[in-house]
């Protein structure tokens, strides 16, 4: 029979296995315990140490992936860059209409624009976000941060 601190490295890999087929996060949390259990084996504390530990380690950090997961406010996906790579690209806009639209060349096309924020003059702008088949565009300079959520 294979030793404790092992038992613990083997029952680890394990949850790393079945986490790179969930795709959750939670089951690495979990192998971040068992670690902490065979790190307690190797310093040689005793079984109920080692459980304790990994359970305090794997549930804590459960717990504080899912407070950070449920304060996280998921981007939609017109405006998530993931999901479309044109995000927080620039775009020149030569004028706007009264209506706060445009037509601007964008990866070869003419594209309908529309003003999300800033001043609609001609300049630089960035995509903010795709409305269909618009583009809602930011003035360069009023784009927020990036940050949080992604």
């Amino acid at each position: 029979m294979p030793s404790p601190p092992l038992q613990w490295w083997i029952t680890a890999a394990v949850l790393v296995a079945l986490e790179l087929g969930s795709g959750s996060f939670y089951l690495l949390m979990l192998a971040l315990g068992a670690a902490a259990g065979a790190l307690a084996a190797h310093v040689g504390l005793g079984p109920q140490l080692q459980w304790a530990l990994a359970a305090l380690v794997g549930a804590g950090s459960v717990a504080v992936l899912y407070q950070v997961r449920k304060r996280s406010k998921p981007r939609p996906p017109q405006a998530n860059r993931d999901v479309n790579l044109d995000i927080g690209s620039l775009v020149d806009v030569e004028a706007w209409d009264q209506a706060g639209q445009s037509t601007v060349r964008w990866r070869g096309a003419e594209w309908q624009a529309r003003l999300g924020r800033g001043q609609p003059v001609a300049g630089r702008f960035r995509i903010a976000a795709l409305d269909g088949n618009t583009l809602v565009l930011d003035a360069e300079h009023e784009t927020p941060p990036r940050g949080g959520g992604q």
